[in-house]
């Protein structure tokens, strides 16, 4: 009997809403896409955004930029990063957030992650304390929330600033409270593969007045900061205007209007992403080999990817199961590899932010495993999905290592 074989996309994304391409076409039609371009009497599109996301948020000020990166380049800045400065972060992230503490000028200083791939809170008082580093730029990665009161105790404690990588928890919260509310500044992207789609783009919020205006100026407002309504009064700008730098990555009005009726419907979204996910750990729930993350009660969180671990599986052997899945159609992302693949690296693949070994972290690594959960899929599909990793683990953890050497040496990791 023939494998089953998913034949479904891990990179197609839903259509743009009809009422954005409207609103996109209209903005095409003026011509007036730069956010401080705009008619007598018009108010831009980017700013109608800000002000739409502020109160998603429920933040009292937000500002709409060029990339997720961009905005977490932008939120250290405006709270004061000193060249050299050192800056705290997960050891288990993506490339732009160390990447953004780096162009910034500081220096990564990298924190053990636990088994369910959120911040080692022992290891994050350690780091602190040796490092004297006065801010943590905390990701939220691939969705996973961390206990957000104790964190927030802990760096009250230790003196140190919470700034939220939110890129993968937009519409997420901790016991209610969405996820961005809990640190002094919160950044959120807008690529493709996100939870609102612009191709690129990204936020800040906050509730601070000093913090926003030094991000307005940074942004690239020049003295046209009064435009912004989701913003301090230009009073607040008034102390800072002429020695903060522009470091221009405004966000157009086109992405602005793309936005914008997908700010409202992400509840449906959310509740379709959960949908796929819980379909996922239902199909993989007790089977032998892999062990799936724990959610927390207190989490609300937006599934929009999928992990899980193989522990104590040899690369050979995970190498074999990455051939076996991807010739069944089944894309899916090792953290372990040896290189670099498309997204997926890790924090030593990183020679602009010197580490030390993080035994914790690189055993976590070495059995993750992440998969995408695009819209684009039915419960179903991530039922079918399930099904073929389920059958995979299985046959090739009851597999004979040395059987596997030739599966693993002619594995392609998927783009």
């Amino acid at each position: 009997m023939t494998p089953e074989r998913f034949t479904g996309s891990f990179t197609q994304q839903e259509p743009i809403p009809e009422e954005g391409i409207e609103a996109a076409v209209a903005v095409l039609r003026h011509g007036r896409l730069h956010r401080y371009n705009t008619a007598p009497g018009e108010v831009a599109e980017a700013a109608l955004l800000e002000e739409e996301f502020a109160e998603l948020t429920g933040a009292k000020y937000a500002l709409a930029v060029a990339s997720g990166g961009y905005a977490l380049g932008c939120a250290l800045r405006a709270v004061g990063l000193k060249p050299g400065e050192p800056v705290l972060t997960n050891a288990f992230t993506l490339a732009p957030v160390p990447g953004a503490i780096a162009a910034a000028g500081g220096r990564p200083v990298f924190v053990e992650v636990t088994d369910n791939l959120v911040l080692d809170f022992v290891h994050l008082e350690q780091q602190a304390k040796a490092s004297g580093a006065r801010i943590l730029m905390l990701s939220h990665m691939r969705g996973h929330l961390c206990d957000m009161e104790a964190l927030v105790a802990l760096c009250d404690r230790l003196g140190v600033t919470i700034i939220e990588d939110c890129a993968h928890t937009m519409g997420a919260a901790w016991k209610g409270v969405p996820s961005g509310r809990h640190g002094l500044v919160a950044c959120y992207s807008t690529q493709t593969y996100k939870h609102a789609n612009s191709g690129e783009g990204g936020f800040l919020i906050s509730d601070d007045a000093q913090v926003m205006a030094r991000a307005i100026v940074l942004s690239g407002s020049y003295m046209l900061y009064s435009r912004h309504r989701a913003a301090p009064g230009p009073e607040v700008f008034e102390s800072i205007r002429l020695e903060t730098p522009n470091v221009s990555g405004r966000m157009d009005n086109l992405r602005a209007a793309i936005l914008r009726p997908q700010l409202r419907t992400l509840p449906d979204r959310v509740a379709r992403w959960n949908a796929l996910y819980r379909e996922m750990e239902a199909g993989l729930a007790n089977t032998h080999g892999l062990r799936l993350t724990h959610r927390p009660e207190e989490e609300t969180y937006v599934a929009s990817s999928f992990q899980f671990l193989l522990p104590g599986w040899s690369p050979t052997r995970i190498g074999a199961f990455l051939a076996r899945t991807g010739a069944r159609g089944v894309e899916l992302k090792w953290f372990g590899a040896p290189d670099p693949v498309a997204f997926t690296s890790r924090y030593d693949h990183w020679a602009y932010a010197p580490s030390t070994p993080l035994p914790q972290t690189d055993r976590i690594l070495a059995e993750l495993i992440d998969m995408r959960l695009p819209l684009t899929f039915s419960v179903e599909d991530a039922a079918q999905i399930a099904r073929i990793i389920r059958a995979e683990v299985l046959a090739v953890g009851q597999a004979d290592e040395a059987d596997l050497q030739a599966e693993a040496l002619n594995v392609k990791l998927p783009d």
